[in-house]
């Protein structure tokens, strides 16, 4: 009798959505819970960048400041691939990168596409605009139409990169981290 094991591939789950959709939520929710997650390192370069005196950074050098965020995210993705966890999940990908500087109508260098093209996400979950819960703070400067607009961008961005989005629902934190799980079963 011949056994057959399954090898199991790691699953890195990419959870995205315009500003103050409550993706840190459900990342900070998946933690308690004993999940291996990536924090947004957006934030981090953000807060870096205020220390120099630059206020905006994605404003003021958004080239820049993406190149900053593409290389935070591959370095992500591929630390994700390394995890001991079989499931690893991600606060925005690297085609979140792309669908900003499309926000923003700017363009990029080609090696941004190709990033994109070079790492796979295993699956993505998308959170809706929710007015009801949106909050701007120091790092988010946009308001709850440009959060909208950005929403586009993302499902457009990711979409053509053949990603098939998954809606989470909204609800409480428990019934969007139950859902997301869930879905992963």
């Amino acid at each position: 009798m011949r056994l057959i094991s399954k090898i199991l591939e790691k699953e890195i789950i990419v959870i995205i959505g315009g500003p103050g959709t409550g993706k840190t939520t459900i990342i900070d929710n998946l933690l308690s819970k004993g999940y291996c997650c990536y924090p947004e390192v957006s934030r981090e370069i953000i807060m870096e960048a205020q220390k120099q005196g630059i206020e905006q950074l994605f404003l003021e050098k958004p080239l820049l400041f993406s190149e900053l965020l593409l290389e935070g995210r591959k370095k992500q993705f591929h630390n994700a691939h390394k995890e001991p966890h079989n499931v690893v999940f991600l606060d925005r990908g690297i085609p979140d990168v792309l669908a900003y500087m499309h926000y923003i109508g700017d363009s990029y260098p080609a090696f941004f596409d190709e990033a994109c093209k070079e790492h796979k996400y295993s699956k993505i979950f998308v959170l809706p605009p929710w007015e009801e819960i949106y909050i701007s703070d120091d790092e988010r400067y946009e308001n709850y139409e440009q959060a909208k607009l950005i929403y586009g961008h993302l499902v457009e961005t990711y979409q053509k990169y053949g990603y098939n989005l998954i809606e989470v629902p909204k609800g409480t934190i428990e019934n969007r981290v139950n859902y997301i799980l869930d879905v992963l079963k």
